[in-house]
Order: structure tokens, then C-alpha cells, then sequence
């Protein structure tokens, strides 16, 4: 086993135990960004200028209105910023920008005394605007090849070649939804600058040394003369990688310029209206499957909806070619992928990053096909599972794919899978106005940053004179229990009860160049981080007690804060010791530091291994559904995930059951809706409230939920055994999605290929219900997608200027 997964005697990490705010979350008493501003003196408010039109070019803007609004103290323009008018890493993305590239865009800001008078300022601010066209949906702008950034393709074997040794082939469309990240903690920041114009940011952002490095370049400064400190947030999910920035620095801006503390905190319409979502996708496909229902080969092209700028959709889009694959191997593949550019907000980071737009593709084919195929979804999919000594598309092992079958067959006995099943098919036969389905589906996903630098972790951590420890580390906490975690890596590295350790919010001048926190690598890279900074001051210890303790300091352990020599009944005290060291003059401060070994990856042939390693899971969801209605309800899900050897399993369970909440959201309830008339109103965003974009709540869980994570999992080369468990669990989700579309092919005849829109509301659903019950497959909600099936044999039909070929040749193929 290696160093870095070895737990040593008696560990703190593996310890089921609460999140370490629990107690000022649910009292109310945890602090965020913008509560800060009732602990400040003299502050500002922000308030944006939005322009409510898709697309123009202005032609003037007009701030002397809202000056003479009492208590607006100045007007935020683009004539203001001293250094770099731009807010993006891809320098796409104006600050003040003179052009408008959505609807909602602000562009301009106003400093009130007060919010209000912040608010009627920016409604007096003029703006003269000569309207542009306007792409609003991902349709247009693929009809318009509008798109921008790289196009990659991913290639391995002979596609064609994989094509002619087919059996049978399919072909489709699956246009599937975007979606809000919906944290209950808007974007906010609070900036402030010191007597030597040194510049402090509190923001609620997930990458506080991107936000730091924005803020400088904005304000034409060097790094070292900004710090940002993110105390916590109030969720993030991927929307605050790096929409925060911008925010960040119109608050810093002001703040230089006025000399006075300015808080900027965007309201939820604003927020829903200003940031960006989850990327919406499109995707053709071609496949081609073998008489026993093994893939040979898959061509496909997908297509995100980026919105007006880059963001991180590029390599939103690489992850997904890169888990287009999920758990099956696909000998021969050709994987395009593209960018385009809508009119509309910039797409962006959210919980799997573009890994379950990929991985949704392929469970869609797969639910698709089966029934085609003569095969249940169940058994085909298992007949597709990687095995040992393949290889991903992109060219990595695939490693210990014995888990994907392991987590999969322990689901199903968790689960009761074949009397359950039998139960089912007794309730259909006697209920012909409501069926009932039970579906099951397996992940694997790509734990690391596919770019290879950012997989770096640092940590500062300092022993004080009494014992007591507080660390550092570059991770920020959004609810998600990192804080939790790295408090029980330190306090099991140093041997010591979990009290003795305090954590310090994260801040740039206490660990410098972090990464974000994202791609589920926040407790794999500060965990190993810290772990690295306890070690070397453990070493130090050891030396000290082995003089202590009269023995040799390879002999020594110390174990619940008490340190021992083996053979030796002597002891010394934690405290005791550190007490003796400081004496001894040993520093008792060390910076840690770690970088994931192992990865490799070129963007240009798309080849390589950018992951450490796969997270594993499955998941069996059942579900009732209303004929009438398409109404439905999850009545069961059993759900076996592998993170590893838990740092902490109650917080590894949360993450679970909340990705999987989450992602069943995004299949079946979250329907962004974009005014796309050429109307006056056209690019609005018409779910901008939760009371018409319907998330998640207590009535959509499941009434049984079982989650149970995989025991004898250690992962070597991670920290003390663990893998990561923040976006996996999502696209468990999969399942849900996969039991309604099993359900509604129940209201129709056997063999008949049930397409689903997604999200798959109720009315999707009962779309579904309406064409399983005609036998045919030209019905899908509202998603426009074309099927068509060859088996080679001349009995498939090609569909047609976008119709779905007759469902009887297609379940003959």
C-alpha cells in the first residue's frame, strides 16, 4: 500500500461524523459574504444596468440621470477601469462591455448609500441601443454555424470498418436541457482597500486565486497587492468557478475608486438572469451493434449550447467526449465535438462538468436500442461493460473494472431485484391506466482536471505553542464537507483528537496559485496537501519525543495525542511535546504541497490519461407512472457507490443522496424556458423565479432511499484510501430517467422503442405514453429528434425531413 493511502493506528478520517458548521447552519449563525456587511462601516451598494435585449450595439449611455438620484454616489463604466476591461480567462468577456450579447446584460453598475438608492439609480441611467439579430436557441445557431472555440474530435479504431461488421445499426438525434444551478447563496462580494491601497475581497467563489488574479488585472495591479478570502458559500455546484470573478472586481473597482467598502450582492432574478447554467446539448449519433447486442461502433457529434462567451466550455465539452463511453467499451468511435454561440448567458461549470452530458448520450442510445435489439436494458448494457485490459476511447485503461459488475450486481441484490421485478410485471397486467417500472444504471467518471496543471493542491498548517493546530488549505467549502474532511486528515496525521485542530477560511495570501474547487479533486488534491504539511511536522515531533522518550523516532507513534516508543512504557503528551519542541527552537509551521502523479493528456490528439482514476457506482430507481397524466412518482431507489475508503462516510452519504437529487432534477423537473419570438421580449428568460423553475423538493424524493457505499475500495494513490464523491453520484440519476422511460413503453406493446425528452416532465412523459400506445416512435415532446434503424437487411427505414421511421420495421431490426 502506498504512503499516501496507508491509514495509520486508530485514524480520525473513515469516522462517521457531522459537517463541521452543521450547528451554525441549521441555528442560523454561519456567516457568508454578505453578511459581512452589517460587521462594516460606510458601505456602498451595488446595483447593475441591465439592458433587457438580446443583442445591440450601444450607441450611448447616459449616467448623469442617475446622479441626480439622492444617495447614488457614482456610476461604474467602462471609462473607469484602470488595467483590463475584461472579466474572462479567454479575455471574451468585457466588463463594461459596449455591446450587448444577452438579455439582462449589465453594463454598467451604480454605488448607492443604499440598495434603493443603488436600484433607482441604475433604472435612471439611459441606454441608446441599435438592435443586432439574435441567436436564442441551439438550433439557430447550429442552422447558422455560429460557433466558437475548438472543435475537437475523438478517434479510435476504424469506424467504418466498425460500421460493416455490424449487425445492426441506429441512427438518432437527442436534443436534451440545460439547467440552474439554483445555490440557495446568491452571487455576492464585499471589497474593501487598506491605508496602502492594498485590496481585500470577501467572495462567494469557488477559485479565489482566479478571483484574485481578475481583480488585479481589472484594477491594473500586480497579485501580491489583492487578496481574496472566501469564508463559505451558500452552495456553488460549478457556478462559481468562475462567474464570481466579475462581480468580485466591479466591487474592487468601486471600492478603489470611491475609497469606501462596496458590496455587491446579486437578488435571484438577477442572478438567474446575469449567470450561467449547465450546458444544454444537442447530439447525432450513428451506432452499430453486433448480433449479441455488443457495440462495434459509435459516430457521433455533440454540440453544446456555450452561450455569448467561452468560459470553461471548452473543456465543458472535452469532458463530455471523454464520458460519452460511461461504463460500456466502444472499440471503434469518432466523437466530434463543438461550441455554439447563442445569444444568451455564458454556460459554465456545473457538478460533472460536462461528464453527464456525455454519459447521458449513451444510456439514451442504450434505452433506445435495447427494445430494438430484442434485449432488456438491463442485460444489454451488461453485455457492454468494460473489462479488464481495455481501453477508454481517448486511450487509458481503463482500471478495476470488475467494480462496474461488482457495484451493479450488489445493487440488485440490495434491491431484490428479480421478485421486485416480478411484482412489477404482476401490477402492469392488473393496472391498465398506471405502470410501473424498475431500471438500473451504472457510471464510471473521471476523477482529476483534464488540463494537467491544475491538479496541484496546497496547505499551510501551524502548530501553536498550546498544542492547538489550525490549517489552511486552498479548497473552499460550499456544503459539500471538505472543511470536515481535511480537519480529519490532519488530526490523523498528526495523531491527534480531532479538537486540537481549528480550520482558517481560505484566502490567497496564506496559500498562493490554488485550482478550483471542482472536478470533484477538492479533497484528493488538499487532502494530500495537508497531509504532506502534517508529515513533515510529525517527522520534526518524532525527533523530539525519541530524545524524549529515550528510544528511536522511527520507534515512535503518536496515537490519540499521546506519543509512545514502541518497547517503552514511557509517554509524552501532545501538548507536553510541542511545549518541548518550541524550546528546542524546531519550527513548528509547515507549507504542504501535492500533485496528482500519473496524468497526462494532449488537447490536440485527444489522447492520453488526464484521469487518476473512475469512480464507480449503480443505481435502481423504480417509479409509478399516471396514463392519464404522465405524472409520476419515484417510489424506490437502491443506490451502491464506491468512493474509496471514506474519509468521512456521513458526509460521503449527503453527496450522494444530494448528486443524485440533483441530477434527477435536471432529467426530469428543471425546464429552463427562453423566449425565442421575435417579440420585444425576445432572449428572456421566462423561468427566472422558483415559482415557474420547478426544483427538487421533499415530494420528489424517493419514498425508500438506500444509498451504501463499497466496502474492500481502497484506492491507492489518493489520500488514506479515498476517492472522490462530488459529482459521480449525479449522473446516478440516469436511472430515474431510465424507469420512466420503461414505464411508459409498458402502456404499449413489447418491442417498441419509447423515445423520452429531457427533462422528462410529466407532459414528456405522457407524450412517451401517447406514442407507446400507438406503437410508434414519432412522438417526443417537443425535442424534434429523428431515428431511424438498419439491420442490414433491407427492413429498416431512414427517417425522413425529421420523422421517426415506422416502429414496426424498427423493432424488426
Amino acid at each position: 500500500m502506498s504512503q499516501l493511502s496507508e491509514r495509520p493506528e486508530k485514524p480520525v478520517v473513515g469516522v462517521p461524523m457531522p459537517h463541521e458548521s452543521a450547528n451554525l447552519h441549521v441555528t442560523g449563525t454561519a456567516l457568508y459574504t454578505d453578511d459581512l456587511v452589517h460587521r462594516t462601516k460606510d458601505v456602498l451598494h451595488a446595483y447593475p444596468v441591465q439592458v433587457m435585449k438580446a443583442h445591440g450595439r450601444i450607441t450611448a449611455l447616459r449616467t448623469e440621470p442617475a446622479l441626480a438620484v439622492p444617495g447614488v454616489v457614482r456610476v461604474l463604466t467602462g471609462a473607469d477601469v484602470p488595467g483590463v476591461n475584461d472579466a474572462g480567462m479567454k479575455h471574451d468577456e468585457p466588463l463594461f462591455p459596449d455591446e450587448v450579447m444577452f438579455y439582462g446584460h449589465a453594463v454598467a453598475w451604480v454605488l448607492g448609500e443604499t440598495l434603493e438608492a443603488a436600484r433607482l439609480g441604475a433604472a435612471a441611467v439611459e441606454v441608446v441601443l441599435d438592435e443586432l439579430p439574435s441567436l436564442v436557441t441551439l438550433q439557430d445557431a447550429i442552422a447558422a454555424h455560429s460557433f466558437h472555440g475548438a472543435q475537437p474530435v475523438m478517434l479510435t479504431g476504424d469506424v467504418d470498418a466498425g460500421f460493416a461488421d455490424s449487425a445492426h445499426v441506429f441512427t438518432g438525434e437527442f436534443q436534451f436541457s440545460d439547467q440552474e444551478h439554483f445555490y440557495l447563496e446568491t452571487h455576492a462580494a464585499l471589497a474593501q482597500v487598506d491605508e496602502a491601497e492594498q485590496v481585500f475581497v470577501q467572495s462567494s467563489t469557488q477559485h479565489p486565486s482566479e478571483t484574485q488574479e481578475i481583480v488585479a488585472h481589472v484594477l491594473g495591479l500586480h497579485s501580491h497587492e489583492v487578496t481574496v478570502q472566501c469564508l463559505r458559500m451558500g452552495g456553488g455546484f460549478g457556478g462559481k468557478e468562475m462567474q464570481p470573478h466579475g462581480f468580485a472586481a466591479v466591487a474592487a473597482l468601486g471600492a478603489k475608486l470611491t475609497g469606501r467598502p462596496v458590496r455587491l450582492r446579486l437578488n435571484r432574478t438577477q442572478d438567474l438572469t446575469m449567470s450561467g447554467k449547465r450546458h444544454g446539448f444537442h447530439a447525432k449519433w450513428k451506432i452499430g451493434f453486433d448480433a449479441d447486442g455488443r457495440i462495434q461502433a459509435l459516430d457521433a457529434t455533440l454540440t453544446a449550447d456555450g452561450g455569448w462567451s467561452l468560459d470553461l466550455s471548452e473543456p465543458v465539452v472535452a469532458r463530455a467526449l471523454c464520458h460519452i463511453d460511461n461504463t460500456y467499451w466502444i472499440p471503434h468511435a469518432r466523437i466530434a465535438g463543438r461550441i455554439a454561440k447563442t445569444n444568451k448567458v455564458s454556460n459554465t461549470a456545473f457538478r460533472g462538468f460536462g461528464g453527464p452530458q456525455g454519459m447521458l448520450v449513451i444510456e439514451d442510445i442504450m434505452g433506445r436500442c435495447a427494445p430494438l435489439l430484442g434485449l432488456d436494458p438491463m442485460e444489454l448494457r451488461e453485455r457492454n461493460f468494460y473489462r479488464q485490459g481495455q481501453y477508454t476511447p481517448y486511450g487509458q485503461p481503463v482500471a478495476h473494472p470488475e467494480r462496474i459488475s461488482t457495484v451493479w450486481q450488489q445493487v440488485q441484490d440490495n434491491a431484490g431485484m428479480a421478485d421486485r421485478k416480478r411484482e412489477i410485471a404482476a401490477f402492469n397486467a392488473a393496472h391498465p391506466y398506471s405502470k410501473r417500472a424498475l431500471a438500473i444504471t451504472g457510471i464510471k467518471f473521471g476523477i482529476s482536471f483534464n488540463l494537467t496543471a491544475f491538479n496541484q493542491g496546497g496547505a499551510l498548517v501551524l502548530i501553536y505553542k498550546d498544542g492547538s493546530v489550525l490549517i489552511n488549505h486552498g479548497g473552499t467549502e460550499m456544503g459539500q464537507g471538505l472543511h470536515t474532511k481535511m480537519l480529519q486528515v490532519a488530526a490523523t496525521t498528526l495523531g491527534i483528537p480531532l479538537h486540537k485542530v481549528r480550520l482558517a477560511p481560505t484566502r490567497t495570501d496564506k496559500v498562493p496559485n490554488t485550482s478550483a474547487t471542482a472536478a470533484s479533486a477538492g479533497a484528493d488534491l488538499n487532502g494530500a496537501a495537508v497531509k504532506n504539511a502534517c508529515e513533515q511536522l510529525r517527522e520534526r515531533l518524532l525527533q523530539v519525543a525519541a530524545t524524549q522518550l529515550g528510544s528511536h523516532a522511527s520507534d515512535v507513534r503518536i496515537t490519540e495525542g499521546v506519543a509512545r516508543a514502541l518497547g517503552n512504557d514511557k509517554e509524552l503528551t501532545w501538548d507536553d511535546l510541542v511545549r518541548t519542541a518550541y524550546f528546542q527552537r524546531v519550527q513548528l509551521s509547515a507549507a504542504g504541497f501535492y500533485r496528482t502523479e500519473g496524468l497526462h493528456w494532449d488537447a490536440k490528439t485527444f489522447r492520453g490519461s488526464p484521469f487518476k482514476y473512475f469512480a464507480y457506482g449503480a443505481a435502481a430507481t423504480e417509479v409509478e407512472v399516471d396514463g392519464f397524466t404522465g405524472a409520476y412518482r419515484i417510489r424506490r431507489v437502491d443506490i451502491v457507490h464506491d468512493v474509496g475508503d471514506s474519509l468521512s462516510p456521513m458526509i460521503d452519504i449527503g453527496q450522494v443522496e444530494g448528486g443524485f437529487v440533483q441530477g434527477a432534477g435536471w432529467l426530469t423537473l428543471e425546464d429552463l424556458r427562453w423566449d425565442a419570438s421575435d417579440g420585444p421580449n425576445r432572449g428572456r428568460l421566462l423561468t427566472q423565479a422558483a415559482s415557474t423553475y420547478k426544483l427538487p423538493s421533499f415530494s420528489e424524493m424517493p419514498e425508500e432511499f438506500h444509498v451504501t457505499l463499497l466496502e474492500n475500495a481502497t484506492e491507492e494513490g489518493a489520500v488514506y484510501g479515498s476517492k472522490a464523491v462530488g459529482e459521480p453520484p449525479l449522473m446516478l440519476a440516469f436511472s430515474v430517467r431510465e424507469a420512466l422511460r420503461q414505464a411508459a413503453s409498458a402502456f404499449g406493446p413489447s418491442g417498441v422503442s419509447v423515445e423520452l425528452a429531457s427533462p422528462a416532465t410529466p407532459e414528456a412523459v405522457y407524450w412517451a405514453i401517447q406514442a407507446a400506445r400507438q406503437g410508434d416512435v414519432s412522438r417526443n415532446g417537443d425535442a424534434g429528434n429523428g431515428f431511424a434503424a438498419d439491420d442490414h437487411t433491407g427492413n429498416g427505414h431512414a427517417a425522413n425531413g425529421g420523422t421517426r421511421a415506422d416502429a414496426n420495421a424498427l423493432s424488426g431490426a
